[in-house]
């Protein structure tokens, strides 16, 4: 089923057709049903999906976006159910162990929140990461204004070696804290 989602032109490539569709096909039917079913997809599968590029694909910033509003819809629905099946209580302890999970790395010391990559690898500014990383422990700690798009659409330049944290720790961190700030809003 074509999603209508408008395609890159010209040499461009974008998010193939045919996984896009199948995708929110399957999440279309797990949001749908009532009560989850193992399988269904969840807020952390739409956040990790990937797509292979093709030309005159789906264009992805629009694919994105879209995935955005349903991580959102779904990271809601968990809430609500979780509310309705254990009470307002359970999600507020759910949520408080969450965000407490990743205080240990935000109040670490600048320059010491992640391994840096070994030598000759690239990874992220050490610098850019962890002026992210004190405006998210301002919003956890001091309830500073800050958007879970902020978060998502974080992108950091890259260096090498010293200069740079290990990509994967920065990308599952942030991974964490977009869960956490999808199910508060």
């Amino acid at each position: 089923m074509d999603q209508n989602f408008p395609r890159m032109s010209g040499w461009k490539n974008g998010y193939d057709p045919a996984q896009v569709d199948s995708f929110f096909k399957r999440a279309r039917e797990s949001f749908e049903r009532r009560t989850p079913q193992p399988g269904d997809l969840d807020a952390r599968a739409v956040r990790t999906v990937g797509f292979s590029l093709v030309r005159n694909g789906y264009h992805v910033g629009v694919v994105d976006a879209a995935l955005d509003r349903l991580e959102d819809a779904l990271a809601k629905r968990s809430r609500e159910l979780l509310v309705a099946q254990s009470g307002e209580d359970a999600w507020v302890k759910e949520l408080t162990r969450a965000a407490s999970s990743l205080r240990g790395r935000l109040v670490r010391p600048e320059g010491e929140r992640f391994a840096t990559a070994d030598t000759g690898v690239i990874g992220y500014d050490i610098t850019e990461v962890d002026a992210l990383l004190n405006r998210i422990n301002g919003y956890f700690s001091e309830g500073r204004a800050m958007s879970v798009d902020e978060v998502r659409r974080a992108l950091f330049k890259t260096r090498k070696g010293q200069r740079a944290y290990d990509e994967d720790q920065v990308d599952a961190f942030i991974d964490r804290v977009v869960e956490v700030m999808a199910s508060v809003d």
